[in-house]
Parts: C-alpha cells; structure tokens; sequence
C-alpha cells in the first residue's frame, strides 16, 4: 500500500481545522486526548488519528490518499477496536485528499449488521473558505481544495505571501510542501518560494558583496542580485522572465550572464 503523504504530527497540528471547515466541527477550547497508546493496532497506519473530546466522546480521523475498495470493512474494523477500549460515542471522518475521483463504500448492510461512516472529499470544498481565514492552518489546507477556475499558481502565491506574515513560519511552509505534491503542485511552490525570498538572505548576496566591496553600494548590490538571479534560474529552473521581474533587474543582463 503506498505510504500516506501527510505525516501523524501534521495531522494532529491541523485535527481541529480539518474539522472546523470540513466537517462543521468546531474543536475550540475543547480537551483534546490523542490515543495513540491506548489504540496501538488502529495507528498502524500514520495518519490515523483517534481522539477523546472533553472526556465525552471520540473522533476517529482517517486521511486516505487512494481508493480503497474495502474502505468500508477497515472502518468498521477501527470502530470495533475502538469500542473495545472505550464506552463513549465514536463519530468516524474519512477525509479523501487524492487526486482520482473517490470510489469509497461508505455504509455496510448486510446479515445483521448496520454501519456507515462520515466520508469527504477535500477537492469539492471552495479553497475561498479557507483562503480567507486569518490562520496559518487554513491556508495550508486551502491548497487541497478546489479552486474553482483560480490560476493554481495565483493561489500558490496567495497562500505564500499570506503565510509569511506568521512567525515561526517554516512549518507551515514544510506542511504546504508535503501536501503540495498531492495537488501535483510542487514545482509551482518552489518557484513561488524562491521570488519570495529576499535576496539578501541568500548567501550569493554576500558573495556578490565582498567581490565588490570596494565599488559603490548600488553597484555591489546589482552585482548580488545578478549572482542570486543566476542561481536560481540554474539551480531551481526557475523563469528568466519570473527572476528579472521580482530581482527588479535587466533579464538581458542575466541572459549575458549565462552566456559567460
């Protein structure tokens, strides 16, 4: 079976956002237990997450990446081991992030026995719900839904641009990475990544500096940015057009640059 994409721990930072916006749940200042002792065989699988709210009830959140056709039976199979340990209520999300469209039995009924679970789709929830939430959460989320007739890349630069402005940051960056390649997105988020970044943070900067220490300023710091510029088309394949505009600087420059 191949691997899930999103890791436990990320799963259990965004838990209360995931079911905020997908499922209408809201988790705010409830007492949150995470199971993974107490429910060893149902956290096999990395992104299965069993919760205990408020010492009240329990929420099982499974992340599927793929079709299972025998989804069905594995859920139940989480219910019962839950149910052995637990006499509170269980209500069962299975949250579907593939890319294919979903092909999930969601109920069982047959011999004796009754049983569904809860089953959504990211991909049919309106990316705007998310985009204009004011967490770092959400944001990160939004890249998993749908955007509608959005340019991905206008929303990729949305969500970077937005989630700079959080501290301690590098998370949510490294979350939106991962669940990026989901989305087939990636390549897009390096490039929106790397015009983000300030080019006096790239060592190329400094570099470009000490070469030119004796010349004026203005000079030195073109010198910089023509190494950064040189740089990131090399090494992250990224638009002369795209790196001359953000660089603010002559793309003829770079391209007799690259000549050299």
């Amino acid at each position: 079976m191949k691997k899930d994409i999103i890791s436990k721990d990320i799963i259990k930072t965004l838990f209360k956002d995931i079911l905020k916006y997908f499922a209408n749940i809201d988790l705010e200042n409830k007492n949150i237990e995470f199971l993974d002792k107490e429910l060893k065989r149902i956290e096999k699988r990395e992104a299965d997450i069993v919760a205990k709210i408020d010492n009240s009830y329990i929420i099982h959140l499974e992340i599927q990446n793929q079709n299972d056709k025998k989804m069905h039976y594995r859920m139940l199979r989480y219910y019962v081991d839950i149910k052995e340990k637990t006499d509170l209520p269980i209500t069962q999300y299975l949250i579907y992030i593939g890319k294919e469209s979903p092909k999930f039995q969601t109920n069982i009924q047959t011999d004796d026995i009754i049983y569904k679970y809860n089953f959504i789709d990211i991909k049919t929830i309106d990316c705007d719900l998310l985009l204009s939430q004011n967490n770092p959460e959400a944001l990160v989320l939004a890249i998993l839904c749908d955007f509608k007739n959005k340019n991905p890349k206008d929303v990729v630069k949305y969500i970077i641009s937005s989630l700079k402005k959080y501290k301690n940051n590098k998370k949510y960056f490294l979350m939106l990475e991962i669940l990026s390649t989901n989305r087939s997105l990636e390549k897009i988020i390096e490039e929106e990544k790397m015009l983000n970044v300030d080019f006096r943070d790239l060592p190329s900067y400094k570099i470009g500096y000490k070469e030119a220490w004796n010349e004026a300023w203005n000079e030195a710091e073109h010198k910089a940015k023509i190494a950064n510029a040189i740089i990131m088309i090399k090494e992250f394949n990224l638009p002369i057009e795209s790196v001359a505009d953000k660089l603010g600087i002559d793309k003829n420059e770079i391209i007799k640059e690259l000549n050299k």
